[in-house]
């Protein structure tokens, strides 16, 4: 049997979630968590297979998360299920320790391809990110700017490229707005920038939209 946890703050995503994998033979969903405290807290005291982790986790985000579980719980596997396509977050979240990135927007077959593969020993990689993955490896001067970025300034950056105001994306981030235009300022310099207009047009040009 495959112990699971769920960890995702939206209540309808988790029930959607348990349904589909309750229905599969193998598969059993120990856990559940709305929070990045629940989940470390829930983690700890039960016996676990894989997480399921949303990317997108209010304050403490995913990639702090996913750290904080192999810190935790080496040999505890993550699947990290996001809404964000692959470009922008699937190769730094493997370098960090996850096992698979599934989209969201994914059919149910593919996390469950993630997780049969995951439970094996595998990583769980598609196509287009083995790609991606490759080319890194060949080329290593092709990769884009927003790679030197840290965890908290990509997440930065995907809220300006989307027209969010400061007060907004510290609002979503549980940040102060002085703290967000202080990542703001460091994306401008990292990436030789001079306003949000350019970072706007960047994120889109780079497909991060």
């Amino acid at each position: 049997m495959i112990k699971l946890m769920l960890v995702d703050d939206h209540a309808i995503v988790r029930q959607g979630l348990r349904q589909v994998l309750g229905e599969r033979p193998g598969l059993r969903v120990a856990a559940e968590a709305s929070s990045g405290q629940e989940a470390i807290d829930l983690a700890r005291k039960t016996p676990l297979d894989i997480v399921i982790l949303d990317i997108g986790m209010p304050g403490r985000g995913g990639l702090d998360l996913l750290r904080d579980f192999k810190e935790l719980k080496p040999s505890l596997s993550v699947i990290i299920f996001s809404m964000y396509p692959e470009e922008q977050y699937a190769i730094r979240c493997f370098k960090d320790g996850a096992s698979a990135y599934v989209c969201k927007d994914s059919p149910p077959d593919e996390l469950l391809r993630a997780i049969h593969a995951v439970a094996q020993g595998r990583r769980y990689i598609t196509p287009s990110i083995g790609e991606r993955m490759a080319g890194l490896v060949l080329d290593s001067n092709s990769r884009p700017l927003h790679e030197l970025l840290s965890d908290r300034e990509l997440h930065v950056l995907l809220r300006i490229g989307a027209g969010k105001r400061v007060t907004e994306i510290a609002e979503e981030l549980a940040l102060s707005p002085k703290t967000v235009s202080t990542y703001r300022t460091r994306i401008l310099h990292k990436l030789g920038m001079k306003n949000s207009a350019q970072l706007i047009k960047y994120v889109m040009q780079e497909g991060l939209a």
